[in-house]
């Protein structure tokens, strides 16, 4: 594996030429965290999927690298080296928060058959939304909230590492500029929670101007993690978006 994607078979980080050659899921974290909270996922998906999670630099086993310079600059390293990655294989793209834009425009890039976003505000919502993160600790602390994290619970150290990586991700997040350059030619799912402060109904409806095959809505109960606190009802869905049964999906390539 590449810098950018990393993977995992039967819970170790490999690869598997009997995995290659299943369909893939890519899976992009919120902001502030790494691809391991995936790994689990993998075995939910034997025989189904190779399961692939999308690492920024600054955290986990890059927490040495720097960002890159640009939101479009991550974008492009990530599609470049997914497209070497699975090659012609069917491919379904999710990602949480911060995780769904980034996968709307690698989307873009290579064509999957299906984007799943949870807890992501539509491309065209999204200009600035980064910027109370950058400038207000009261932000912050509304994010910890919302992750189900207490502030005073966490030593110093740790919520110190985590507040520069949501800084970081959300400084990236400022640079990124929708582009109205024609619509995703594939069907986008979108799933939100009731409970959900920071994502509105409004937010998740917007993804339907940007997708000429369909948007098709979710609700969960919960907060703005709660597909990935609770995640069978999306890889529920999502085993059938890789199975292709019964969902029409935008043809590969």
């Amino acid at each position: 594996m590449g810098n950018w994607i990393s993977t995992w078979t039967d819970g170790t980080w490999t690869d598997d030429s009997a995995a290659r050659a299943l369909p893939a899921l890519l899976c992009l974290p919120p902001a502030g965290a790494g691809c391991q909270q995936f790994r689990s996922w993998q075995p939910a998906l034997t025989g189904i999927a190779q399961v692939y999670g999308v690492q920024l630099p600054g955290r986990e086993n890059r927490w040495r690298e720097p960002m890159p310079d640009t939101f479009g600059a991550a974008v492009t390293a990530i599609a470049t080296e997914l497209e070497a990655t699975v090659g012609d294989r069917p491919l379904v793209v999710f990602g949480h928060s911060f995780g769904g834009l980034i996968g709307y425009e690698v989307a873009r890039r290579v064509t999957p058959r299906a984007l799943v976003v949870s807890g992501c505000r539509a491309p065209t919502h999204w200009d600035g939304a980064g910027r109370g993160i950058v400038d207000d600790g009261q932000e912050l602390d509304k994010l910890f909230d919302t992750a189900g994290l207490d502030p005073e619970l966490l030593d110093e150290d740790t919520r110190a590492l985590m507040v520069e990586m949501l800084r970081k991700d959300a400084q990236l997040s400022l640079s990124y500029v929708h582009r109205s350059d024609g619509p995703l030619p594939v069907p986008v799912h979108a799933w939100g929670a009731d409970g959900d402060e920071t994502v509105s109904a409004a937010d998740l409806d917007g993804w339907a101007a940007v997708t000429s095959a369909g948007l098709t809505r979710h609700t969960v109960s919960g907060g703005h993690h709660a597909v990935l606190r609770r995640p069978q009802p999306v890889l529920e869905h999502l085993t059938t978006l890789l199975r292709g049964e019964g969902v029409p999906l935008a043809p590969t390539g």
